[in-house]
């Protein structure tokens, strides 16, 4: 068993409070991301987990082990850096044999061990070479093999994939999630990036100033955003909000259409300030007359084209509305 569970953790930094009153259960082989903008406490979280930072309250079980007083080499973990932290003077072979050499694993278990997790990861024709001589994408799969390396309870990830090109970081999404499927271990996966967390995990937990906001699975935290922080956070562009009828009313932009293919939409007349056309689909961004504050978004398809300045008229699928309490900001039922 490799859950983790995270039982009432608190992190002050005086004057500051990183974490509160956490409690987070991620169950044995799942994949959790970490969700939130900088400053959330997600890397505090995952630090407190590694051992990395000692809680000011509150306690931290692996596998049903309290593991709140040991130190990280005792706590069956393996963590995967920003920075990869792979030691400049060794080969390949060296550093992803290291973690087995601290721990006085036999030199034959080892070199098999290495070639089985070097081939697995297509980097058995590096193990003689430095980190200087590889690629971003090379470094981060020699980081990834010495944390797999070890067979550990739990991975834990801090952004690792934040120094990469666009297009590398969605090849290492898929090869991540599939190792750690394969691997069967409990992952904890800190982004601040909510494509990263919604394609890869199995649960996403989103937070905000050191405070759980939702947790659930991606699709719950997409369709069913538990407050209105987490209905802006999450969602490309972000979720529009109207003021209406004593509440605040939330549409995502997929639901914002150039043609009433339903009765049963409202019209809304907008005045078009930006198109972004991204090949597969044009953005609108406008403006509602009455309210030149706030800009509305639409996801349209991708031939559609409007004048800048100009008046459009769109349409709204009441049926994916949501609803939030203007004081409270949390979700409430809908009743239309």
């Amino acid at each position: 068993m490799s859950s983790v569970r995270y039982e009432g953790i608190e992190k002050r930094f005086d004057p500051v409070v990183a974490l509160r009153a956490l409690d987070l259960d991620v169950p044995n082989r799942a994949f959790l991301a970490l969700l939130g903008p900088s400053g959330c406490g997600k890397t505090t979280a995952l630090r407190v987990l590694a051992g990395l930072e000692a809680p000011t309250a509150g306690r931290v079980l692996i596998g049903g082990r309290d593991v709140t007083r040991l130190q990280p080499r005792d706590r069956d973990i393996a963590m995967v850096f920003q920075s990869y932290a792979l030691y400049p003077h060794m080969t390949v072979g060296d550093n992803i044999a290291y973690p087995l050499r601290i721990r006085n694993v036999p030199a034959a278990e080892r070199a098999r061990k290495i070639a089985t997790v070097a081939q697995a990861l297509e980097v058995d024709h590096l193990l003689h070479r430095y980190p200087r001589q590889l690629s971003g994408g090379q470094r981060q799969r020699i980081a990834l093999a010495r944390a797999i390396v070890r067979d550990p309870a739990a991975f834990l990830m801090d952004e690792p994939l934040s120094n990469l090109d666009a297009r590398l970081r969605l090849t290492m999404r898929g090869e991540i999630k599939r190792l750690c499927r394969e691997l069967g271990a409990t992952t904890i996966y800190v982004t601040h990036d909510q494509a990263e967390a919604l394609t890869m995990a199995d649960l996403v937990a989103v937070m905000r100033d050191g405070a759980l906001q939702q947790l659930g699975s991606p699709e719950e935290i997409y369709e069913r955003p538990a407050n209105r922080f987490v209905a802006l956070f999450v969602g490309s562009p972000p979720m529009n909000f109207l003021t209406r009828d004593r509440v605040v009313v939330g549409i995502r932009p997929e639901d914002v259409h150039a043609e009433p293919s339903d009765p049963g939409w409202q019209a809304l007349d907008v005045e078009v300030t930006a198109l972004e056309t991204l090949g597969a689909e044009t953005v609108l961004i406008a403006v509602i007359p009455g309210l030149p504050d706030i800009d509305f978004a639409a996801r349209l398809g991708r031939h559609y084209r409007a004048p800048i300045g100009s008046m459009q008229r769109l349409y709204l699928d009441l049926a994916e509305m949501h609803v939030f309490d203007p004081r409270t900001t949390m979700a409430v039922p809908r009743d239309f």
